[in-house]
């Protein structure tokens, strides 16, 4: 198996699928049956970068009064290091995190930065169906945030030996003290978004390998989710014609996106829509993948069916989110625009759509970590 990366510094600078879902108040959902409510879940797939699909705007038929099971609202579901299924396993404030063991070596002829990523002992249980974890490390140098790499995913363990060089050249020896090593340690999770155990920071102004490798063992601590980290912004428009009692929701374009990549080339972003009426996800979308820009034009639109007098209680999420073929596409930002709105700013453009109808009023935001 191979193992590690080396990155070089050149390489851091630089039709429609429709579901139509018929569900009775007293049975399960069927394809095209009958029902006291119909879903159309027009979702358009990842179809190319270069042209957005032919025909009128997606138009979703909104559920309101059916259970949907217990799919969380996004204040809930989408907290950083969360899972979409409550765990008495998920780390909190009274609960060892375990430790990591890593190297830090020096080249000099090639002035290269040498990371060996060793193992971590005493992790805490991540999946309480297996009582264990699928554990792997994302690691960056900070402050400029290019250098990001990630260890293989090892499979239910709480012991795991991953034994990964990582090698970063072009980083004069002179600058090491400048430098900061940010290690987060994290549970692969197949079905939702991976688990975060915890993280590591090691400030290299107290490492000195210029006599040889130094090897080093660092609690994990709770990960200090507070912490600014520029994740771009995102720009969308929304309307809403209170005589049609439709929303329009338009994916404008994005700036400033961080390098995902562990190469550090740039990403293929994408954005999902996801529409909650109040603790309840009731409809999906998402844009055509962008290939190979951090600052991409989408310019698509949604429809929605939404009564006037359930405003108070949707939410709009929105996830940026960069498309890997070979490996889990990983969630750049979030932005959250109605009854969850995490910023005033979200919570302003809400309320000047609602005060104005028929008006498109269309904003940049910040996006916030997933």
């Amino acid at each position: 198996m191979l193992k590690g990366i080396s990155i070089y510094p050149e390489t851091l600078s630089n039709k429609k699928k429709i579901n139509r879902i018929r569900r009775d108040k007293n049975g399960p959902a069927k394809e095209g049956g009958r029902g006291n409510l119909l879903v159309d879940a027009a979702e358009s797939g990842l179809m190319g970068p270069d042209k957005a699909p032919d025909g009128p705007p997606h138009v979703d038929q909104l559920p309101i009064k059916v259970d949907y099971g217990d799919e969380l609202s996004p204040d809930q579901s989408l907290t950083p290091g969360g899972s979409k299924t409550s765990s008495p396993s998920s780390p909190g404030d009274d609960v060892m995190l375990g430790d990591l063991t890593f190297s830090v070596d020096y080249n000099f002829p090639k002035k290269a930065l040498v990371v060996t990523i060793q193992e971590a002992h005493g992790l805490p249980v991540m999946d309480e169906h297996t009582q264990s974890s699928d554990p792997y490390i994302k690691m960056t140098i900070l402050p400029d945030k290019r250098h990001r790499v990630k260890t293989r995913v090892l499979r239910k363990t709480l012991e795991p030996v991953f034994d990964e060089t990582f090698t970063f050249y072009g980083i004069p020896y002179s600058q090491l003290q400048d430098l900061v090593l940010h290690f987060l340690v994290l549970s692969f999770d197949r079905f939702s978004r991976d688990d975060v155990i915890g993280e590591v920071m090691v400030p290299l102004a107290g490492v000195d390998p210029s006599t040889g490798k130094v090897q080093l063992t660092r609690e994990i601590l709770k990960r200090n989710i507070q912490k600014c980290i520029s994740r771009g912004e995102l720009q969308v428009s929304l309307s809403y014609q209170p005589v049609a009692q439709r929303m329009t929701v338009v994916v404008l374009k994005a700036r400033h996106l961080p390098k995902m990549d562990i190469t550090g080339l740039s990403g293929n972003p994408y954005v999902k829509v996801n529409v909650y009426y109040g603790r309840k996800r009731i409809a999906k979308k998402k844009t055509h993948v962008k290939k190979c820009t951090l600052n991409p034009v989408f310019n698509e639109s949604f429809i929605y069916d939404i009564p006037a007098d359930l405003l108070p209680d949707i939410s709009i999420e929105f996830l940026v989110i960069d498309f890997d073929r070979t490996t889990k596409n990983e969630v750049v930002g979030r932005l959250i625009l109605g009854a969850h709105s995490g910023s005033a700013a979200g919570a302003e453009h809400w309320r000047q759509v609602c005060d104005s109808p028929r008006k498109a009023v269309a904003k940049w935001h910040s996006l916030s970590e997933y």
